[in-house]
């Protein structure tokens, strides 16, 4: 209701402005944050806000108000131009420019929407396998958090990313493929998993079979499948997470 108020009052002439409220309305922006951000605090959209600076629109008493109270300037100086400017004012409580997140548009993005989960250097092998290594995240790939939680159905800390190496799931992973897996499904139903079998992990396709028995496959039929006995199974192997989601380079 904010921002109707302040847009019906637009178009009334505030006559007392002085000359150059706009490029002072646009300063404001700057000190606040953006013109997303002064468009909130002045109660009206951002559409509005641009029109306030093109020269287009007379601000009303409100908004000067509101924009003057948000980034802790005299509303003198807003108003007629005058005393203190932005720069010599105290400092606002706004985040700086360059600490708000924006897509590449320079659109602010709401980082609550997103979920960062780790990406390990390590990487699981389509092929015959490659050492564990305990290290670190090398960085963080972010997904939507919606998409995590209703898509996905899974919890962002039982998530990792790792990427693929190797051609024996060619055709459905590929060489250098990014993997998205969930530790928490660990039962083997059928699906791609990724797998610590000899101290090295692998990214194969799981079939139970009869018995307790698990079939380990690979989509190129150069590999040939094999069996692990999940009640006994060998003392260096676990299944690490299935593979819920896949990226790659075209």
């Amino acid at each position: 209701m904010k921002d109707s108020k302040a847009e019906d009052q637009s178009d009334v002439s505030l006559s007392f402005l002085a000359p150059g409220i706009e490029s002072r309305i646009d300063e404001l922006c700057r000190q606040i944050g953006g013109r997303e951000q002064a468009a909130l605090a002045a109660g009206v959209s951002a559409v509005m806000l641009r029109r306030y600076i093109k020269g287009e629109s007379k601000p009303p008493f409100e908004v000067i108000a509101n924009l003057a109270g948000r980034a802790n300037v005299s509303l003198d100086w807003v108003a007629f131009g005058d005393k203190r400017r932005p720069a010599d004012a105290p400092k606002s409580e706004a985040p700086p420019v360059d600490d708000v997140l924006r897509d590449t548009l320079g659109n602010i993005v709401d980082s609550s929407e997103f979920v960062f989960i780790p990406r390990y250097g390590v990487k699981a092998a389509a092929g015959h396998g490659q050492s564990i290594t305990d290290e670190a995240p090398t960085h963080a790939m972010a997904f939507r958090r919606y998409w995590v939680e209703n898509y996905l159905n899974a919890k962002a800390a039982d998530l990792s990313v790792l990427s693929v190496k190797g051609d024996s799931q060619q055709g459905v992973l590929n060489d250098r493929d990014v993997i998205l897996i969930d530790r928490s499904q660990t039962s083997g139903s059928a699906g791609l998993y990724v797998l610590r079998i000899d101290g090295e992990i692998i990214v194969k396709t799981l079939q139970r079979l009869p018995g307790g028995i698990l079939e380990v496959s690979s989509a190129n039929p150069a590999y040939k499948p094999f069996e692990v006995n999940a009640s006994q199974p060998p003392d260096d192997f676990a299944i690490i997470g299935r593979v819920v989601w896949f990226g790659r380079q075209v």
